[in-house]
């Protein structure tokens, strides 16, 4: 698709909207690309004919070209579909050796285990916990309260979903003292899944156990002094949490209005949304165990950092150079004032005191 000004994607969201002063995102879609095709009418209208018949015969080129992406989709969605099946034992696995479901060849027996913890410790512990931590989009979603809850985290599969278009996450947890669902789904619907327009997300609503929820903190105020009630006041408030991310930004109703503040900030909030959501299928769960040791970490951040150490560098060289010709320029007003200081006690002016640089005539002597 054409990435320039007239194309329509999640960043224009916010104009669409201030621009109808509607929610519905869909909606100002349509609309959008409405305008835009009535511009792009007149633009034909205004050109000669010649010209309207070179640009007639590029549009079929174009027509030809977009017939053979359609293709592409078609077929890459297809092979995208077979190797997802394909990677699906490979899945199964590590699924295993990460629950401690089987054990490894040469793993430690009874025998060779060093003491009791060895004997107890299966699979490998922490492991989606970790894998995800080692992710900054996904480290920055992830508080302290949070991470008691996601070593009970077993796996993470994803799918695709046809009817709407998009995809569909799912959490598998083992049971635990913080919510009794066992597995937690995210969806996402896109209006256009090849340059992903995103439509809605829906979360799973999660069955907190009293008390647990770690998407909220209670905060209790103890009572004013000479008040009646002498029972501290308690108050709920919404907090920083990675299980936010089952409870997404809602797209309002189409007959709600809303400002240009609430829709930018609708706007940030789904993009951020999305972005976990696609840094968690398209990295994490193909790639876990690189994510889990740190390697993944190393190769995609690793390379910002060497980046950033050629800059120091050269900066520190830059400042050696200004250094060095500093000090020359020192020596050079030092010989310069030593020059002239000699030639003071010989009784002559410096060179280049004269006309053009001349030396003036020497004064003769009575």
């Amino acid at each position: 698709m054409s990435s320039n000004k007239d194309s329509f994607n999640v960043a224009d969201l916010s104009t669409a909207l201030n621009a109808e002063d509607r929610a519905d995102l869909v909606n100002a879609l349509k609309n959008k690309l409405q305008d835009l095709a009535g511009k792009h009418s007149d633009v034909l209208e205004n050109l000669s004919p010649n010209v309207r018949k070179r640009v007639d015969a590029l549009r079929e080129i174009q027509t030809q070209h977009d017939d053979l992406e359609a293709k592409f989709f078609e077929e890459r969605a297809a092979l995208e579909a077979k190797y997802q099946k394909l990677y699906q034992p490979l899945y199964t696995k590590r699924y295993e050796i990460v629950n401690g479901e089987v054990e490894v060849e040469g793993g430690i027996n009874d025998v060779e285990a060093t003491n009791q913890a060895d004997k107890d410790e299966k699979g490998v512990p922490d492991f989606w916990l970790t894998a995800m931590k080692n992710n900054e989009v996904l480290a920055e979603e992830i508080s302290e309260r949070d991470e008691a809850a996601l070593k009970f985290l077993k796996d993470i599969k994803w799918s695709r979903i046809d009817n709407p278009k998009g995809f569909k996450l799912e959490f598998f947890f083992d049971t635990n003292p913080f919510f009794k669902n066992s597995v937690l789904t995210k969806t996402y619907h896109m209006i256009d899944e090849d340059e992903p327009i995103l439509e809605k997300a829906i979360g799973t609503e999660i069955e907190w156990y009293p008390g647990k929820c770690l998407t909220q903190k209670i905060l209790k105020k103890k009572p004013k002094k000479g008040s009646k009630n002498a029972k501290p006041i308690t108050k709920t408030e919404q907090c920083e949490s990675f299980f936010n991310f089952f409870s997404p930004p809602q797209v309002p109703d189409e007959d709600d209005d809303i400002d240009e503040d609430a829709a930018e900030e609708l706007q940030n909030l789904m993009e951020q949304d999305y972005d976990v959501g696609s840094t968690i299928r398209d990295k994490i769960i193909p790639h876990a165990v690189s994510w889990f040791t740190g390697e993944a970490a190393q190769e995609e951040y690793g390379d910002i950092e060497d980046d950033d150490d050629d800059l120091d560098e050269e900066d520190e060289e830059d400042d050696e150079e200004d250094e060095d010709e500093d000090e020359e320029d020192d020596d050079d007003d030092e010989d310069e004032d030593e020059s002239k200081t000699r030639k003071k006690k010989s009784g002559r002016a410096p060179a280049g005191d004269g006309p053009q640089g001349e030396r003036p005539p020497e004064c003769k002597q009575q």
